[in-house]
């Protein structure tokens, strides 16, 4: 054996920079992961990630009562494993980690209700990019609690704040920097890039070192799925399960060792490579916080628990049915006038079913029609199936229009023309600055009524205002597992 003394320092030879062989956007965002600070996030930006938690643990609470959910958890169940981490809704289930981050953060999604990253470069489809906060925050919660379990000290707000906004950044950075053609071609972005906001997160919440955030990237870059084929089925919210399940997975393959590509995100077979096809890393490299994304260009919380891009024309056809006095026997049928990048991705021109309905704006616009609202008490298989949404969605078309097509596809633009059983006809646009965007947000009053709506029939007033009092003063809270007893519904029965 050789003398260790003797072997030459190539390190301080070459460079002194123990992380020098990293490369690219992985070195970018590892180096933003493992530097990342609590103190670095300003008051808008902390601002923001309280709200964006409040809203994320609204939508997985509701999330967590859908349909979809009972097989997810029967098949969790069959698979044992140690207890490590607890799921939203079920304080009193606690699962592998991986698992409890798949349940929770399907439910997050299982409504379609979670919030949207709004994208900065060009050519972006609808300005928009990808559900940026279920997956870092899932990861970030579920981990906070294995490393709760694991040392025996409760993990605090600052350090959950801090993982998760990590993890909210890189997602939204790489969203950024792929190809947008990457949606285009049928990749649920959600799912995929989602998978490294989650791999941040849990990396951040495990302390690691530059060189194990880039093992783990690598290790989630040969993970991330999801495509959108999936669509209108209970696959679709599990893209975003499997992204914080991939996440904390690689995360803690990394801990036990694994090795990993440290160019897996740009690199010769990178993921944007490979998954773009290609990208513009240069877009964002030097700009991890700087600002963070979901401060600029920003991030849209959801008044509807459906695709964002169908949030104006909704609005148009509630506001319409105010301004005008209508009601549901007044209106004999429906037209929706939009471009290619509002209508083609809705799939169902008579939705069945709640998850049809999601992707129908037969549906969409039913809702509005009958209920004045589209909420949780709305997208029930009961409530669309039902012989009043039926009739309507049977008067209700689509058409394509070459004019706002022309346009472009920066905004979502749409027109709504109403028939009235009178015979009028009364028209108008939907409001580009849609409600809910980072122009016309939802105020904090708004987002309590979301969450109060999607807490409805599970927790008590005085256990929502406790969440309230939690979230909103975040950073000071001592325990973030008390989040976990908070929104246990299961056990408050």
């Amino acid at each position: 054996m050789s003398n260790p003394a003797r072997q030459p320092d190539t390190q301080a030879a070459t460079n002194t920079d123990p992380h020098a062989h990293l490369a690219g956007l992985t070195k970018a965002a590892a180096s933003f992961v493992a530097n990342h600070r609590f103190e670095d996030l300003n008051d808008e930006t902390l601002r923001i990630a309280r709200r964006c938690v409040l809203d994320g643990l609204a939508v997985a609470l509701a999330g967590s009562e859908q349909p979809g959910m009972a097989p997810l958890g029967a098949y969790i169940d069959s698979l044992g494993g140690t207890p490590q981490a607890r799921l939203i809704g079920y304080a009193s289930r606690n699962v592998p980690a991986h698992l409890a981050a798949l349940w929770s953060a399907t439910a997050g999604h299982a409504m379609d209700w979670d919030d949207t990253q709004l994208a900065e470069g060009p050519g972006r489809p609808y300005g928009l990019l990808m559900h940026p906060t279920m997956p870092p925050l899932v990861a970030a919660l579920t981990m906070a609690d294995l490393v709760a379990g694991e040392t025996g000290k409760p993990v605090d707000g600052k350090t959950l704040l801090t993982s998760f906004t990590a993890g909210f950044e890189v997602g939204c950075k790489i969203a950024e920097a792929i190809n947008p053609d990457h949606y285009m071609r049928g990749f649920h972005t959600s799912g995929t890039i989602g998978t490294f906001a989650a791999a941040a997160a849990a990396a951040k919440m495990l302390g690691m070192d530059e060189e194990d955030v880039a093992k783990t990237l690598g290790v989630a870059a040969s993970m991330a799925s999801g495509i959108r084929a999936g669509f209108g089925t209970m696959t679709k919210p599990m893209h975003v399960g499997r992204a914080a399940e991939n996440g904390i997975t690689a995360a803690l393959l990394v801990r036990h060792g694994f090795s990993a590509n440290p160019e897996a995100l740009d690199g010769r077979w990178g993921y944007l490579a490979i998954a773009g096809p290609g990208g513009e890393p240069a877009l964002v490299n030097d700009k991890f916080g700087k600002p963070h994304t979901m401060e600029s260009p920003g991030v849209s919380i959801k008044p509807y628990p459906s695709g964002v891009l169908t949030h104006p024309s909704m609005d148009a056809l509630l506001f319409l049915m105010r301004e005008n006095g209508l009601e549901a026997k007044d209106v004999h049928s429906v037209k929706l006038k939009a471009g290619s990048n509002v209508l083609g991705p809705i799939r169902f021109r008579i939705a069945r079913t709640e998850l049809e309905g999601k992707f129908s704006f037969a549906f969409l616009l039913t809702a509005i029609i009958l209920a004045g609202r589209a909420g949780k008490a709305e997208f029930t298989d009961e409530f669309v199936s039902s012989a009043a949404s039926q009739d309507m969605q049977s008067r209700i078309e689509t058409e394509f229009d070459q004019s706002i097509e022309d346009m472009g596809w920066d905004r979502i633009r749409s027109k709504i023309e109403v028939t009235t059983t009178d015979g009028r006809i009364i028209e108008r646009w939907a409001d580009e600055n849609y409600r809910g965007s980072p122009h016309n947000p939802l105020s904090d009053a708004e987002l309590e009524g979301k969450f109060r709506d999607c807490a409805e029939g599970l927790i008590d007033n005085a256990r929502m205002q406790q969440v309230f009092d939690m979230v909103w003063t975040l950073e000071k809270s001592a325990d973030v597992g008390a989040i976990f007893d908070l929104l246990d519904w299961n056990g408050a029965r």
